[in-house]
């Protein structure tokens, strides 16, 4: 049975204070991790859930992340779920604001406005063993739910340098992730701190309008060509028409991706290869020997997020563009101040300085049986049974959790199998009301140690970077192809699981 919904692109009005509900699964989030899940459970027939999104729209880092020239660097026809495809993309690597679109849709085709709570920021949420059910408070709202699915991704909370002075700067300074549209750039002399995926995409779309432009740059990432092409009307009809060539399009970069992540770990024959390729593309777009030397990488391809530009390395040859690769000592009123002793004025500072990718949940307080704290469980890095399920924290299942994210690829491809997984364990609480399923820890720790000696052996251990954690673990990253992801978690097994049963009666599951 299908629960009636909207088909109105307005975000449901009904999430008012004050609200106690009960319902099977609590989603959290709503970016395409929280997507991915409420849409795979609607598509078997489960309509007893619900989305919990701090923001007033759905959309995750697509909503958040409105800087100049942000848009996706995985091929749009491949970042995109397999069972809905969208045959009119505007080009190969779609802007962010198409990307959230896109997203839109899918909650008006499956009517899912009424599932979702905005302005709902999840703060904790605690497992009661008496009832098998998770307790979850969001601001003055709870939600009783049989299984908890937060599902707040990698890459959702900004992270700021940590540097002196960082808010004595006399300017307008804000982070990349949280684009200050009211600043207007023009004419003004803009500091930018950190060159990762976002810089990499904003500075040259800033470049033209600002008076002077400081990139500061404490590593120099591997830059690839980025194969763009722009579709036309003739594209969206043959796509339309002829399917298969929309497929193949999917496949090429599906499978391209699975050869450059065999590099990544298995074989690192493939590296050279790879850094020809991005040293030719450095040759060929900054002539000047000693720029291009301050532009050239120090550590292992691969090592750190390889990224796409086309118009990146060009940008520092222009004449209101400086690079400084000096150390930043502090910020002042007037600036920023490097090592050197030099202070380099502005009237703007961007921090384009990543996230906090490897403090998953938080900053959710998160409680398991006996009240066991997953911080404090995590407090040597993050783990989780195949990225989805913690020892001690039953019926709770993470998607883009631990060691689940992509040296390359498609992270909704990797979504797509967490969900179907996760709907399979969902089917077996569904089978047996009240009964909760926690990973057995042997099965979790052998998984997880097997999971660290392929770890071990891939290119993230060479150079530090946000894949790995304070004491060098990987945390982050799936070492392998996402075929292979996806053979490992194409089943739900219940002997991996012990069964908790609840000391009292509680309400059973709704499909």
């Amino acid at each position: 049975m299908t629960t009636p919904g909207v088909t109105s692109t307005t975000p449901d009005p009904r999430t008012g204070p004050g609200h106690h509900e009960r319902t099977t699964v609590a989603i959290v989030g709503t970016g395409f991790g929280g997507l991915a899940m409420a849409l795979e459970l609607q598509r078997h027939g489960f309509t007893d859930f619900l989305l919990l999104e701090k923001g007033d729209d759905v959309g995750g880092v697509w909503r958040e992340n409105t800087y100049p020239g942000a848009a996706c660097d995985i091929p749009s026809p491949y970042y995109s779920l397999s069972y809905e495809p969208n045959p009119e993309w505007s080009s190969r690597f779609s802007p962010q604001a198409e990307i959230q679109q896109y997203m839109r849709r899918l909650v008006d085709k499956y009517r899912l406005w009424p599932k979702i709570r905005f302005g709902c920021e999840v703060t904790s949420a605690s497992f009661d063993e008496s009832s098998g059910t998770w307790r979850i408070e969001a601001g003055d709202r709870t939600v009783v739910a049989n299984v908890f699915v937060p599902a707040t991704g990698q890459l959702s909370r900004p992270k700021l340098p940590d540097i002196p002075g960082l808010t004595d700067f006399a300017g307008t300074w804000f982070h990349s992730a949280q684009w200050n549209h009211d600043a207007d750039l023009t004419g003004k002399r803009v500091a930018v701190v950190g060159t990762g995926a976002s810089a990499v995409q904003f500075v040259p779309a800033i470049q033209p309008k600002v008076a002077h432009l400081t990139v500061f740059q404490r590593s120099a990432p591997w830059i690839l060509p980025r194969p763009e092409v722009q579709y036309r009307r003739w594209h969206h009809k043959l796509f339309k028409r002829v399917p298969p060539i929309r497929l193949a399009e999917r496949f090429g970069f599906w499978l391209l991706c699975e050869v450059i992540s065999l590099g990544l770990v298995d074989a690192p024959w493939m590296r050279p290869l790879i850094s020809q390729i991005s040293l030719h593309k450095l040759r060929k777009e900054v002539p000047d020997p000693h720029l291009r030397a301050k532009l050239t990488p120090d550590y292992a391809v691969g090592c750190k997020r390889g990224l796409f530009s086309n118009d990146y390395l060009p940008t520092f040859s222009k004449p209101n563009v400086d690079l400084v690769t000096t150390r930043i000592e502090r910020v002042e009123p007037n600036g920023v101040r490097t090592s050197d002793g030099r202070l380099h004025e502005a009237d703007v500072i961007i921090y384009g300085t990543g996230f906090r990718a490897s403090e998953f949940l938080g900053p959710m307080s998160v409680r398991g049986v006996a009240g066991r704290d997953l911080a404090e469980v995590w407090r040597d890095g993050a783990f989780a049974y195949k990225g989805m399920t913690v020892p001690g924290f039953p019926n709770m299942f993470l998607m883009y959790g631990p060691n689940t994210n992509l040296g390359c690829g498609s992270i909704i491809y990797m979504l797509e199998t967490q969900a179907r997984y996760i709907a399979q364990a969902i089917r077996e609480v569904a089978r047996q009301p009240g009964v909760a399923f926690d990973v057995r820890e042997d099965v979790c720790d052998e998984y997880n140690r097997a999971l660290q000696r392929r770890l071990d052996r891939s290119v993230w251990t060479l150079c530090s970077s946000w894949y790995r954690n304070a004491s060098g673990r990987v945390t982050n990253n799936w070492p392998g192809t996402v075929s292979a992801y996806r053979l490992t978690a194409r089943r739900w097994h219940p002997e991996d699981y012990r069964t908790l049963l609840p000391t009292r009666s509680t309400e059973g599951v709704t499909v």
